[in-house]
């Protein structure tokens, strides 16, 4: 499935329904009188938010979504049906924006089952039987229903997690994810592996949280180069974020400061946010160069750096530990059978 996180739509609530002219015809009643029924109301345009999507990708290709109308009233004081409500389904963490120079956030749903209701629709127009009155005993007005809602929005999808992964290209943050989730994101011996976010659910001390790979920032992503920022929006709302520097790096204080410098220039506070730092790729070198790097990362960024390897396994519940005691209290521990299996299947988002 293709990853897309924003797109385009044009959304339009149901106009109300116009009411009806009508005037009793019985036979044996003396005196008829109007009896116009007032018409429905349209439908409302709702947007809900919904487990097991994390991509915008069907609004590609659907992208105008228009609630019905509401039905005519008729004779005999018979109100018209109302339009059918239209949901629109979306993934948790989406954000709906108006289509305007600053991109104003009109809702955010960030809760499974959330529903919210956008355009509400017109409603019905009076029938001539609500217009009789003392002096007026055979009305002929009515009214036609009241206008739809329309407009174009943005959708734009944020991810939810608890941890994201930041670093340089080649960091190794997808083997990193590998290794701790069930997760299955590409990973190749050349920069930009990988080019979309990546969901992984971990599960660490009893304890699940779900982690975030996002595309490799270099220096000037801010001002678009490489695959540029875009894709931090997805780690806006982590908890915590995991810093892995390769220790293959000719100078990683220097990796370590142009990612920080990106997230700084991307906002969002993003540089403010607690991260746990740690020199990844250490299965291939000694013992006394790995303390000689980690010493290096200490003194640029001021706090304690995690020797790792990914690959080879090395460090990762060290990281794991790090990254628990930093989200905080969770949901209760993962239920295990007797032979203290866990018990709950699991896979990624």
């Amino acid at each position: 499935m293709h990853f897309l996180d924003q797109a385009k739509i044009f959304v339009r609530s149901g106009s109300g329904g116009p009411g009806a002219v009508s005037f009793r015809r019985e036979k044996f009643i003396e005196y008829g009188g109007p009896d116009g029924g007032n018409g429905g109301k349209g439908g409302d345009i709702v947007f809900e938010a919904v487990a097991g999507l994390n991509t915008l990708i069907d609004f590609r290709y659907t992208q105008h979504f228009r609630a019905p109308r509401g039905s005519g009233g008729s004779g005999g004081n018979r109100t018209g049906a109302g339009g059918d409500d239209l949901v629109i389904r979306v993934p948790v963490g989406t954000q709906v924006l108006a289509d305007d120079e600053e991109r104003t956030l009109l809702l955010d749903l960030t809760q499974v089952g959330q529903q919210v209701v956008f355009f509400r629709g017109g409603d019905g127009g009076r029938g001539n039987a609500s217009y009789k009155t003392s002096t007026n005993r055979a009305p002929r007005q009515h009214g036609t229903g009241w206008p739809s809602e329309e407009a174009w929005v943005w959708l734009r999808l944020k991810l939810l997690a608890d941890a994201g992964l930041v670093g340089l290209p080649n960091a190794g943050k997808s083997t990193f994810i590998n290794a701790v989730t069930n997760a299955q994101a590409k990973v190749g011996a050349y920069a930009f592996t990988t080019t979309r976010p990546q969901l992984g659910v971990v599960r660490h001390h009893q304890r699940e949280f779900v982690i975030a790979d996002i595309p490799g920032l270099i220096e000037g992503a801010a001002e678009g180069a490489g695959i540029g920022d875009r894709f931090l929006g997805h780690i806006e709302r982590c908890r915590v974020l995991l810093h892995l520097v390769d220790a293959q790096d000719a100078d990683v204080a220097q990796s370590w400061r142009i990612v920080r410098d990106e997230l700084a220039a991307y906002g969002a506070g993003l540089d403010d946010k607690p991260y746990v730092l740690a020199l990844n790729k250490i299965d291939t070198l000694d013992d006394e160069l790995i303390a000689a790097l980690c010493g290096e990362l200490e003194e640029a960024s001021g706090r304690p750096v995690i020797p790792l390897s990914a690959a080879a396994g090395t460090g990762l519940d060290w990281a794991l530990d790090q990254l628990l005691d930093a989200i905080g209290p969770g949901p209760a521990a993962i239920p295990t059978d007797e032979e203290g299996e866990d018990a709950v299947e699991w896979s990624p988002v």
